[in-house]
């Protein structure tokens, strides 16, 4: 058996240096191709990971981004002993970030277009995975996070950001994520899902980031947003008092109107519904 893997060892250097001939001359597809074959065939040659590496950074040079990623993948995933690793980790998260900007484009039938949000979260997640608890998987999962905000796709943009917090709650990204939680909750506020849960998880989302990162540069944002949800609540209380006022439901007007002047201890809300209450028989 030791003398069948020396053969093959040797047969995988000698397509190494046919590879390496392909490329000097300017053959860069052969070079690609016979790069791959050392790397698949023969992974325990001296030469398969360097062999792996260079397909990889020839498919980068030649326009071939996603499968130079591919090719990045494979060596991270087979030859993680190589003084080539952090290289390769920093060449894929590279492509990955520049596809989450739209950099990267895909070609059908000569029309260019960015990829799939799905593709490039798959790209990063593989980012994020390859170098778990590092500065490299938590600026990834920010960008996921990020990328579904952009996309108003606000249950999985929650989940990405709260992921990172909980997996990463010290690193530097952590901070804006959880204040993204309260953002994205707002927005859908903002877009018509008024209903009270909606605005009690970003209240508490605030509170939370307030709490855990209190010298954040976002703190005073925070206050002033905690600010204006209250208000929206308020306003919300009344409006539906007014709502069972003028449907003659008097018992239920009342219950708001309270709130109202539980929750807002002067302001024209609380004139207008202490006058309503009044007016009710309180």
């Amino acid at each position: 058996m030791a003398g069948n893997h020396q053969e093959a060892s040797g047969e995988g250097e000698s397509l190494y240096q046919q590879a390496k001939q392909a490329e000097t001359s300017g053959n860069t597809k052969r070079a690609i191709k016979l790069y791959d074959q050392v790397a698949t065939r023969y992974p325990f040659a001296t030469s398969a990971p360097q062999a792996r590496f260079r397909q990889a950074e020839l498919l980068e040079h030649n326009g071939q981004t996603v499968d130079a990623f591919d090719a990045y993948q494979k060596f991270l995933t087979r030859f993680q002993a190589s003084n080539l690793y952090t290289s390769a980790l920093a060449s894929q998260a590279r492509i990955a970030q520049d596809a989450a900007d739209g950099k990267i484009k895909k070609n059908f039938l000569g029309i260019h277009s960015k990829l799939a949000i799905d593709k490039i979260v798959e790209m990063l997640g593989q980012v994020r995975d390859n170098a778990p608890k590092t500065p490299t998987a938590a600026h990834a999962q920010f960008t996921i996070g990020e990328l579904y905000q952009n996309d108003h796709k606000s249950t999985k943009a929650i989940e990405a950001y709260r992921q990172l917090v909980r997996d990463q709650p010290d690193c530097h990204e952590a901070p804006e994520a959880l204040f993204r939680i309260g953002v994205v909750l707002t927005e859908d506020a903002d877009r018509g899902n008024r209903n009270q849960a909606t605005l009690d998880l970003a209240r508490e989302a605030f509170n939370d980031y307030l709490a855990q990162y209190p010298t954040h540069s976002r703190n005073a944002e925070a206050h002033n947003l905690l600010a204006k949800l209250g208000s929206r609540e308020l306003q919300g209380s009344f409006d539906i008092a007014e709502y069972y006022y003028k449907t003659r439901q008097f018992a239920s007007a009342k219950v708001y109107y309270r709130d109202v002047l539980k929750r807002a201890p002067s302001g024209h809300l609380h004139d207008a519904s202490r006058a309503r209450l009044k007016e009710l028989g309180e």
